[in-house]
This record gives structure tokens, C-alpha cells and sequence, in this order.
């Protein structure tokens, strides 16, 4: 019963006072299908599996999870809800002013939604005092520490990445039918005007079937390796060092 209890913060008060002055994590994912083999909340659990790891090596705060954002493209399958980007930035904008009223030394969004460009503009914009990850060069260099076949464009969705992940943290989550759910649909020219399903039936777009726990475990490593160079995070050590 308590298999995911560790994806939401069990802080108390006085636990969270010991953690004063240190940088806060929101980590962010979504609700919207991954194919018939992973659960509608991989997004979310990715994003919270990634903010654990990196608890565990750097003196830093986490959040509860933003479960909810912007999966429009994903609506014609059953499930998915989506909030506007507005709204997840006015979220975002207040949850950073509240933890540095609480004495928070930053935020950084943890994000495990590529549909969730507006992120990219809302730390553009703080000059600073947002922090996003990880980036685009952060999963390239997880994806050729891990060794994986697909690339990012290839595995888009419910693919190798996610699956592996999974597999290595949360196996339990992951469906039987992964080997057989491959799906090719890498040129997706008007993904935003016409929705995923314009490319895939399943709303699998990769090859999950290349997916395995030792990747997951490596993409995870090498995510925590980046964190620690992340601007203006370079000054923390991890823990014991």
C-alpha cells in the first residue's frame, strides 16, 4: 500500500525548519496517456523519481508534484487532463514566491513534460531566481551515458526512456505489453495543431521495447551528475563531499 508513499514529501514542520535556507524542488509532471503499457501519471512519478535521487546527493528540499499541466495534444485518448499554460505558470510563479517567503534559497522545476514549453519562458524571465531541469542537454548526455538505440526525436513518447526509467525504478507500474507497443512516427510536422493522434493509434511514439532497467538506472545517474553543475546550484556539494 505504501509502494509510492516516497513520491509525495512526508515532512513535518520541524523537518522542513532543519531545511531552511535551502533550494527548493517542484517537481512537475502530467496527467495524459502513455500508450497501454504505462500509467497516465509516468510523468509525474519520473519527475518525483528524479527529485528523490537528487535529495538523496544534494542538501535541497522537495515539493509535493504539480500532477496536472499542459496535455493538449494528448486529449483524444481518454484520461488525459490538461491545464493551460497560463495556469501552470501562475501556479509556478506562486509556488516560487511562497517558498522564498519561507526562507527557500531558490526554486528549481523539476520537469518531466516535454509538452511543458512555457517553463522555458517563465525562468527566462525570472533573471535567476528559477532554475529549470533538467535541459535538453541533461537527457542528451543521460541518453549516451545509458546507451540508448532511439533518439530523442524517435522516442517521444511512452519509448525507451520513460519505459526504462520505470522499469528501474517503479517496475510494477509497467505493463506486460511493452515489448510489442513499438511505434514509429518521428516526423510529426503539425504534432501542436493536430494532436498526437494524427501519428500514432496507440499514443506510443518510440520503441519501448528496447527499454530496460540497467538504462533507467544509468539515465538516473547521469541526471544527478548534471544537477550539481546546474546555474546557481554549482556551489552545493553532495552530500559527504
Amino acid at each position: 500500500m505504501d509502494a509510492h508513499r516516497h513520491l509525495l514529501p512526508m515532512d513535518t514542520s520541524a523537518d522542513a525548519g532543519r531545511r531552511r535556507g535551502r533550494t527548493a524542488l517542484l517537481p512537475i509532471g502530467s496527467f495524459e496517456q502513455h500508450g497501454p503499457h504505462l500509467p497516465s501519471a509516468t510523468d509525474t512519478v519520473i519527475a518525483c523519481t528524479i527529485a528523490r535521487e537528487i535529495a538523496a546527493r544534494y542538501p535541497v528540499q522537495v515539493l509535493p508534484p504539480l500532477t496536472l499541466s499542459c496535455s493538449h495534444e494528448h486529449e483524444d485518448w481518454p484520461g488525459t487532463v490538461s491545464i493551460s499554460a497560463s495556469t501552470l505558470l501562475a501556479v509556478v510563479r506562486d509556488v516560487a514566491a511562497s517558498v522564498r517567503r519561507s526562507g527557500a534559497a531558490g526554486l528549481v522545476l523539476v520537469n518531466g513534460h516535454g509538452g511543458n514549453y512555457a517553463l522555458g519562458n517563465a525562468v527566462q524571465e525570472a533573471r535567476g531566481e528559477l532554475a529549470l531541469f533538467p535541459g535538453p542537454s541533461d537527457w542528451a548526455a543521460a541518453r549516451a551515458a545509458a546507451g540508448l538505440e532511439t533518439s530523442a526525436d524517435a522516442d517521444m513518447h511512452a519509448g525507451e526512456i520513460e519505459t526504462s526509467v520505470l522499469l528501474h525504478a517503479h517496475p510494477e507500474l509497467v505493463g506486460t505489453g511493452y515489448a510489442e507497443a513499438d511505434h514509429d512516427a518521428e516526423d510529426r510536422p503539425h504534432l501542436l495543431t493536430l494532436g498526437l493522434r494524427a501519428y500514432t493509434a496507440s499514443g506510443v511514439v518510440g520503441r519501448p521495447s528496447l527499454a530496460t532497467a540497467r538504462k533507467g538506472a544509468a539515465v538516473l545517474e547521469s541526471l544527478c551528475s548534471s544537477f550539481g553543475a546546474l546555474p546557481p546550484l554549482s556551489a552545493l556539494s553532495p552530500r559527504g563531499g
